[in-house]
């Protein structure tokens, strides 16, 4: 029979083949061979014991040189079982692997005779500190003919693949091994003349050195084939959508002199930044062409994106058109709302008694509206009252119509997806522009990998009266009476007319999560420590360290009005301390909040916690942001923490982020299995030249083809991509 590209992949699975049809995201021939080694392993080499830590993947060569069996009592069963430890030597240093035989509690035990003295084996697994040594447990091995030969016999680079599903790393090694002999044609996604001026392997050849290399140059040749073959194909995606968008007419929205913008850079008390006025002309000039407009608008928490968004509304306005601004909660709804309305005071009244002759109206449309009020809403942006439509999924609805809508801004575009946008977009006699925002900083090689459709414009400076924020880390394990004066620098806050915000990460104490690594100061290692949840906390501290200030709650569970109810207390500054989850992490806006407490810090990410920084300081005042933890002081969690402390610097954080995710779901891709579907040797954080280039070629021979046609590997290649799970984030702009 014959194996192509698409062949099921149990065309090639032999006896492994009903394990491989399990496996998630390997469904053809083409997805197994394009499941590369995690790693390749130098015969004779075992890396430093000094410097790796627990948890670290470990594959080496080595003989065994001591072999001894130990009975134990499983505790489980009752029953006697049986482990094997096996001290293995490479030619830098040793290691011990304990099997433990729990399935057939014998003595007469297999590996016992597997593993005799001498034997010379591939060792493969996660280090674990152990009886003051480093050993590995139930290790996945590989051994070689017995004889003084044995070595010889092994190639000088050995391939290690994820083991999953019950699939050993040799298995897949033997399996991959006879597609690519059985392949009758290895798909050429790039078109020659790209190959031919890259100086790139043809396809074929760099499988079979990704897989079975016979030096580290052959290796990297193979990798640098296959990483540009990534790039191209993901860069073609957006190419092409890119293109599409430009063959797109739109009304171009140019706004006129002496109309509502006008009237609210003149009525504005402060000066925009540099960035601002740069941003504001890109956009401004971008609305007054005849295609969409399609722009990310990337900021700094605090960097005044708001403004900017605002004023290309009432652009759109003052050409008759109407904007709507999609944001992902009804929090965040209601304060763009209550932040707009401030900013255009009278401008926002168009149409009612001691409104301006120049105004609009602003609408809110969410989920909790009354019907009445649900009716106005509908009815202002039907008609064409309301110039400015504000709301959550909710203006995604059949029934919300729009009298000549010119703009969608999308708030916090990462919550959303395409069809989302084009929901919204659809209700538009023409395509409106987009203007998509994001407060989480974008390093500009996940902007060309993720975001390259669109055209990017960064706002890093904060506005002039922005306060400094002082972010410590409190570490309770080895400081508790910390956690104490962390209270008291909020009563202080309170005291000087200030407000402030305490953040935990459950609701209720019954969401049952519970964290085991990191017990308090004096408990045992092991002993489970409870996390605060705000429905528990905000009575203790109301009646404890915080007695006597007028403290509220805000969560996502809140009836709406509820919610609506204590955020404008808040902003009202009738509540000192507000207790709540993290429904406050965008958009909230109270400029006399100093001072936020953030329980369990280490539970949050590093761009949330930056996030959740963002909502102090925001009205010239210094601002405090305590990071309270019980995390390991010398384990990751306190790593990420001390480096949100250490720096403001968002984009700097947002690298970060990544580094210790490791890209993971750069492309929203969970990469278990086979990885397939996200990106598995490209970095988006080391690899800036390769995409760029790639950028470049793509769009090149996009414009020359369109439809690809000259080009069918890599027409099926971009539509694998396009329908994949890979483009829901691709596409969440």
């Amino acid at each position: 029979m014959e194996v192509t590209w698409e062949s099921p992949v149990t065309a090639v699975g032999g006896k492994h083949a009903a394990k491989l049809a399990k496996l998630p995201g390997i469904a053809t021939v083409g997805d197994l061979v394009a499941t590369y080694p995690k790693q390749h392993v130098q015969k004779g080499s075992l890396s430093q014991l000094d410097e790796l830590t627990a948890g670290d993947l470990v594959s080496f060569v080595g003989e065994v040189a001591s072999a001894r069996q130990f009975s134990y009592q499983d505790k489980r069963t009752r029953r006697t079982a049986y482990r094997l430890e096996v001290r293995v030597r490479a030619e830098d240093g040793a290691l011990l692997m304990t099997y433990f035989d729990k399935a057939k509690h014998t003595a007469d035990w297999r590996l016992q005779t597997e593993l005799p003295v001498g034997r010379v084996g591939v060792f493969s697994g996660r280090l674990k500190w152990f009886r003051d040594e480093w050993q590995l447990t139930n290790p996945a091995s590989r051994l070689y003919e017995e004889g003084d030969d044995a070595v010889d016999t092994m190639p000088d680079l050995i391939p290690i693949y994820s083991s999953v599903g019950g699939i050993t790393t040799w298995q897949l090694e033997e399996t991959i091994e006879l597609a690519l002999t059985l392949l009758d044609r290895v798909p050429e996604v790039l078109p020659p003349a790209v190959v031919q001026s890259r100086d790139l392997l043809p396809t074929r050849q760099a499988l079979r050195w990704i897989h079975r290399p016979d030096t580290r140059a052959q290796k990297a040749m193979a990798e640098k084939r296959l990483k540009y073959d990534e790039a191209f194909v993901a860069q073609s995606v957006l190419a092409r959508r890119r293109l599409l968008v430009e063959g797109t007419v739109a009304n171009p929205r140019p706004g006129r002199p002496g109309g509502l913008l006008d009237a609210f850079d003149a009525r504005l008390p402060f000066a925009l930044t540099e960035g601002q006025v740069r941003v504001g002309e890109e956009i401004a000039e971008e609305l007054a062409r005849d295609h969409p407009m399609q722009r990310l608008l990337q900021g700094e928490v605090g960097s005044g994106k708001t403004v900017v968004s605002l004023r290309a509304m009432l652009q759109v306005v003052d050409s008759g058109g109407q904007a709507a601004l999609l944001a992902p909660t009804e929090v965040l709804a209601q304060q763009h709302q209550r932040s707009l309305e401030r900013m255009l005071g009278e401008l926002a009244q168009g149409g009612m008694l001691g409104g301006s002759e120049h105004g609009t109206r602003v609408a809110l449309l969410t989920g909790s509206l009354g019907a009445a009020a649900r009716r106005t809403a509908l009815a202002a942006a039907a008609g064409g009252e309301a110039g400015i439509v504000i709301g959550t999924h909710a203006l995604l609805e059949d029934r919300v119509q729009f009298a000549d809508l010119g703009l969608v801004v999308v708030d916090e575009q990462h919550r959303f997806g395409v069809e989302q946008r084009s929901a919204l977009g659809a209700k538009a006699g023409t395509p409106p522009h987009v203007l998509v925002m994001t407060a989480t900083p974008i390093p500009r090689t996940v902007a060309m990998t993720v975001f390259g459709d669109l055209d990017t414009s960064t706002l890093s400076e904060l506005p002039a009266g922005r306060g400094e924020v002082q972010t410590t880390v409190v570490p309770i394990r080895a400081r508790a009476a910390w956690l104490e004066r962390a209270w008291q620098r909020v009563r202080e806050e309170v005291a000087a007319g200030h407000q402030a915000y305490v953040v935990a990460s459950r609701i209720d104490p019954g969401d049952d999560e519970v964290s085991t690594a990191d017990a308090p100061a004096g408990a045992p290692e092991d002993a489970p420590r409870t996390l605060y949840a705000v429905d528990e906390l905000a009575p203790e501290l109301a009646e404890g360290p915080l007695a006597g200030l007028r403290v509220e709650v805000l969560h996502g569970r809140m009836p709406p009005e509820d919610k609506d109810r204590v955020m404008s207390a808040f902003a009202a500054g009738e509540v000192d301390v507000l207790v709540s989850t993290t429904v406050i992490e965008v958009g909230v806006d109270v400029p006399n909040a100093t001072v936020m407490v953030i329980l369990d810090a280490d539970r949050f990410g590093v761009s949330q916690l930056h996030q959740l920084r963002g909502r102090i300081g925001r009205g010239g005042h210094a601002g405090l942001c305590l990071l309270v933890t019980a995390a390991d002081p010398l384990g990751p969690s306190m790593e990420r923490l001390l480096a949100v402390a250490g720096t403001r610097d968002g984009f700097e954080l947002s690298r970060i982020d990544m580094e210790q995710r490791r890209e993971g779901n750069v492309l929203g891709t969970q990469q278990s299995g086979g990885r397939a579907g996200g990106l598995k040797l490209l970095s988006v954080l080391r690899d800036e030249a390769v995409i760029a280039d790639a950028r470049e070629a793509a769009f090149e021979v996009l414009r020359a083809d369109p439809a690809l046609v000259g080009s069918p590997d890599l027409a099926a290649a971009v539509r694998r991509l396009e329908d994949s799970e890979q483009a829901e984030y691709l596409e969440m702009t």
